[in-house]
C-alpha cells in the first residue's frame, strides 16, 4: 500500500456560465485545512455559449494547472424550477468533470444540502451560514466572497472530509482502512443511491 500523503489538495467547483466558483484547499488527516486559491471564472452572458464555456475551461485549466490538485469536487446539478440555469450549470459542470478526466485527476459531485450539513452541519443553511463557517474552518480573517467562491471552497472541503481525507486520497492508497466507521456508512449509502 502507498504510503498516506500529509495533505490532500482539493479543486471545488460551483459551476455556472456566468460566474464558476472555484476553489483550491489543502487538507490533512486531522481535517485542518489551509487555503490555497480561491476565485471566480466568468463569462459574459451576451456571448455565444462555445465561447462561454471556452472561457470558462479556459479558467479551470489554468487553476489546475497552477494549484495542481488532487482531486477535482464539482456541484452535483439538480432539479431547480430555472431550466436556463439548470442548463448553463449542468454545462459548465461538465467542463469541470470533463477537465479532471483530462489532467487525470479523480473526480466527484456533491449535491448542495450534502455541501451544507459537511460545513454547517445543517443540509438547509443558508449561503451566509456556509460563508461564515469556510471563513472559520480556513481561519480567513472575511468572508470569502462572492458565494459562488465560498461554495466552491465547501465543496472542497466537503469532499475531502466527506472522502476520509489524505490517507483515501492519495494517489494508488488502498484507502478503506482509514475511514472511520461512520464515513465507511456514508460512502456504502452514497454508492447504493448511484445504483
Amino acid at each position: 500500500m502507498a504510503r498516506a500523503q500529509a495533505s490532500v489538495r482539493v479543486l471545488g467547483v460551483d459551476p455556472g456560465l456566468t460566474r464558476c466558483g472555484v476553489g483550491v484547499v489543502d487538507v490533512a488527516a486531522d481535517r485542518s485545512a489551509t487555503l490555497v486559491h480561491v476565485g471566480v471564472v466568468r463569462s459574459d452572458p451576451e456571448l455565444p455559449i462555445e465561447r462561454r464555456l471556452t472561457l470558462i475551461a479556459a479558467g479551470l485549466r489554468a487553476v489546475i494547472a497552477e494549484h495542481r490538485p488532487h482531486v477535482v469536487a464539482v456541484e452535483r446539478v439538480f432539479a431547480q424550477q430555472n431550466r436556463g440555469t439548470v442548463m448553463g450549470t449542468a454545462q459548465a459542470s461538465g467542463i469541470a468533470l470533463l477537465l479532471a478526466g483530462e489532467s487525470g485527476l479523480a473526480a466527484a459531485t456533491h449535491t448542495p444540502s450534502e455541501v451544507k450539513a459537511a460545513i454547517t452541519g445543517y443540509g438547509n443553511a443558508d449561503k451566509r451560514q456556509v460563508q461564515a463557517m469556510v471563513a472559520r474552518i480556513l481561519r480567513l480573517d472575511d468572508l470569502p466572497k462572492p458565494a459562488d467562491a465560498a461554495d466552491a471552497l465547501a465543496l472542497a472541503l466537503c469532499h475531502a472530509w466527506r472522502s476520509g481525507g489524505p490517507a483515501v486520497a492519495a494517489p494508488g492508497s488502498a484507502g478503506k482502512g482509514a475511514l472511520t466507521p461512520a464515513q465507511r456508512a456514508w460512502a456504502e449509502a452514497e454508492r447504493a443511491s448511484r445504483r
